[in-house]
């Protein structure tokens, strides 16, 4: 565990992160009830969630290359406050597409927000403690996931939607007030300034580093685009979740409902488990390991035919979640370069946002062509396919990794 001092930081980080991601929770499900009190339209509704992985497209591919030249720290809290202005500025929106105009841009601003965070972090967290620090985020994340839908809920009950949407871009004021207090770690502790005017030569410099370091780094560009694949199939099979709840399972609206809290328990159990034994499990195990048993638990639910069934597959995926995506931070943390992490962040997030858009609508059409349960058990098995060569690859790559540092310890490898 770390000392008092060096915990102070990642504890202020946590926290901030931790405010923002519950804001976030409530933000969405009143703006889903907005948008629905304004147009009566499921479609309606399901058009925010086109613009999420729209809005990766339209930012990754660019944003790495500034990311990886500015102030991390102060470009956080740039989009932190971006953000809060223009959720703000929501219960304003006249028409639906101002509204979709207005998420739009917020979810750009987060589209970026996560790789510079991702450089803040592995700056400011020693490799030695980035494990455990995933582990407690995971847990805070958790903890937003349960919580941030209650209170909407409350909120909900006390006032309106438009309350809660003031609610998140409070949270977002607050985070990027505690990010203020966070160190610079740049040398000279230089603001968020370009060294250059960013230009598409620029850029596709950057695309060329990117592509070159993937190819000197196979294996760990493998493990970090094979896990990409399993959040795109997972993104996609959600996309299905409630269509496949009520009309295979038969499941009522208040079923489902529990059905959401069983992922939320089970999301709760697997972050507090992974936090307390996280130091005892290596990062394939982790990764590998984690996305095997998030696959199990989406194969138990495809299969299933009742409540009970998909209970049971519901809560084993979520509780595997934690460790999936702890392992994968830590390993990104760890084995991308910290001066080009933005810049290789933003490029996958790209191709996975593209990815997320493609498959979404195949599964979607397949869906009318077929049965949900066809679609949805065809697309579990490829997911089963992707997380056991994930494994395999994940396991690969850190015996590889192990022999190299045993060379450069100065032993002499064996002949």
């Amino acid at each position: 565990m770390w000392k008092d001092k060096e915990w102070r930081e990642p504890a202020v980080l946590l926290t901030g992160i931790g405010i923002a991601n519950f804001g976030a929770w409530v933000y969405l499900i009143a703006l889903n009830l907005i948008v629905l009190d304004k147009t009566g339209s499921a479609l309606a509704v399901a058009g925010l969630y086109i613009v999420k992985p729209l809005a990766g497209v339209l930012t990754n591919f660019w944003s790495g290359s500034v990311i990886d030249r500015v102030n991390q720290r102060n470009l956080m809290i740039t989009l932190d406050v971006l953000r809060a202005v223009l959720i703000a500025c929501l219960p304003f929106a006249s028409s639906l597409w101002l509204i979709y105009v207005f998420v739009l841009l917020i979810n750009m601003a987060a589209s970026m927000f996560e790789p510079a965070s991702m450089v803040y972090i592995t700056k400011l967290i020693p490799e030695t403690h980035r494990q455990r620090f995933n582990a407690f985020r995971s847990l805070i994340d958790s903890g937003a996931f349960l919580i941030g839908p209650a209170v909407a809920g409350v909120l909900f009950m006390m006032g309106t939607p438009v309350t809660a949407i003031y609610l998140n871009a409070a949270a977002l004021v607050v985070s990027a007030l505690i990010l203020r207090s966070m160190p610079k770690l740049e040398q000279g502790g230089a603001d968020l300034e370009l060294s250059a005017p960013m230009s598409w030569e620029i850029i596709r410099t950057d695309w060329k580093m990117v592509i070159a370091f993937s190819k000197s780094a196979r294996l760990v560009m493998a493990v970090f685009f094979l896990f990409s694949c399993m959040m795109v199939m997972a993104a996609a099979i959600d996309s299905q979740e409630a269509t496949f709840s009520t009309r295979v399972l038969g499941l009522t609206d208040g079923e489902y409902g529990l059905l959401v809290s069983v992922a939320g328990a089970g999301i709760i159990a697997g972050a507090i488990v992974n936090t307390v034994f996280t130091k005892r499990l290596g990062l394939a195990a982790l990764i590998g390991g984690g996305s095997v048993m998030v696959s199990l638990g989406y194969l138990v639910y495809a299969f299933s035919s009742s409540f009970a069934g998909a209970a049971a597959g519901f809560f084993v995926l979520a509780f595997s979640l934690a460790f999936a995506n702890t392992g994968f931070h830590t390993f990104t943390q760890n084995h991308i370069p910290v001066d080009i992490m933005g810049r290789t962040v933003s490029a996958f997030s790209l191709v996975e946002a593209v990815l997320v858009i493609i498959v979404t609508a195949i599964i979607g059409v397949a869906s009318e062509l077929a049965t949900v349960q066809q679609v949805v058990i065809v697309s579990v098995l490829v997911m089963s396919s992707i997380s056991l060569l994930l494994l395999a690859v994940s396991f690969k790559q850190s015996k590889e990794t192990g022999a190299t540092e045993v060379v450069l310890t100065g032993e002499k490898p064996t002949t």
